[in-house]
């Protein structure tokens, strides 16, 4: 089962820098051991590599979260218009310059002391920079390959595959979310089918920020809609994300609005279904693999789409998962209504969700 741990995104971020010292800490160390002298195999000049390792793999850690899929920077925004392998290569070069930087402006902080520049010598630039150079590069292209992978792959993709963890189908509860543009078909006569991808790529990118901020997974794009998922939590303590979460996105394209309007002279509009309950996941695919949700929670958070629709609704959510959370006090639930869904006998309850006020 899926974890219901839930951590803050500041929380997030501090733990993965804990994690990228603690490997490069480690990575120092073994420098010293295996490519130093023996003569300098000391305590304090293993403490100095590890702390340059450190120093090191923060700088790349940095560079990767300005410049990364997910980074907000204009420079980012930049790079991610290039095509994929030249964006690789760039963002490689530039990690590591900062690396070599970073790594050179330690060096000297961390010997200067206790070997007064002995260090400083033409061998140094000869023998350990283009070590610091070449490692660099190997890092940053190593930590480029695997974030473009996990782009395109997804990062839990990546990790299910290498552990396994889905070779056989599994069981699990999920919340699922259904979200996608309202007009969409309208919205490509008028603008062209270019434009509208534009504006739907533009879309989902926007608003993976609310999603991961709010524990949510995407688990695909399909069109104009998103499939996001969470994991139920049996003590119902985290379950709400998924209505924050909505919440959240909300507010991000009220607070984008004035630029989609002077971008495609208009601003998107989106509707979603919230359902929970057990669904399959099993790793498919040979050529292309992915991981497959199958069973009835998915069929009825679809069918719960359609239904948003035909109803004008902004956000239905079903009985079944209002149950199982407490709802946020800005938002307001409707009168339940029960009603049939197509391809399925039993009806279900439902309830639209809108914002207080």
């Amino acid at each position: 089962m899926l974890s219901t741990r839930v951590l803050t995104a500041p929380r997030k971020a501090l733990v993965a820098a804990a994690l990228v010292a603690a490997i490069g800490f480690a990575a120092g160390i073994g420098y010293r051991f295996f490519i130093d002298n023996a003569d300098e195999r000391e305590l304090a000049n293993y403490l100095r590599s590890g702390v340059h390792g450190v120093g090191i793999a923060l700088a790349g850690w940095a560079v990767q979260n300005t410049l990364g899929p997910n980074a907000r920077s204009s420079l980012a925004s930049a790079l991610r218009r290039l095509p994929l392998l030249r964006e690789l290569i760039v963002r490689s070069l530039l990690m590591t310059l900062v690396i070599v930087i970073v790594g050179v402006a330690l060096q000297f902080a961390l010997y200067a002391e206790p070997y007064r520049l002995r260090w400083f010598k033409l061998d140094w630039f000869t023998g350990t920079l283009p070590w610091i150079i070449g490692l660099g590069l190997v890092i940053s292209f190593v930590i480029g390959a695997f974030t473009e992978a996990s782009r395109v792959i997804g990062a839990p993709m990546l990790a299910n595959i290498a552990l396994g963890t889905y070779h056989r189908p599994k069981r699990e509860q999920l919340i699922v979310m259904f979200l996608d543009l309202a007009d969409s078909t309208l919205l490509a006569e008028a603008m062209g089918e270019l434009k509208v991808h534009d504006l739907i790529t533009r879309f989902f990118f926007d608003i993976e920020a609310p999603i991961t901020a709010h524990g949510g997974a995407v688990h695909a794009y399909v069109g104009d809609e998103v499939i996001v998922t969470w994991p139920v939590d049996p003590d119902g303590a985290s379950n709400a994300r998924c209505l924050e979460c909505f919440a959240a996105i909300d507010r991000t394209m009220a607070g984008l609005a004035a630029i989609y309007q002077r971008a495609f002279a208009v601003v998107p509009q989106f509707r979603a279904a919230l359902h929970c309950g057990p669904v399959i996941v099993s790793e498919c695919g040979s050529a292309k693999r992915q991981l497959a949700f199958f069973g009835d929670t998915m069929n009825v958070t679809a069918r719960l789409c359609e239904y948003c629709k035909q109803a004008s609704q902004h956000l239905v959510v079903s009985a079944d998962l209002l149950s199982r959370l407490t709802i946020p006090p800005d938002l307001v639930v409707g009168k339940g209504e029960t009603i049939a869904l197509r391809g399925r006998h039993e009806p279900i309850q439902v309830h639209a969700i809108q914002q207080a006020g």
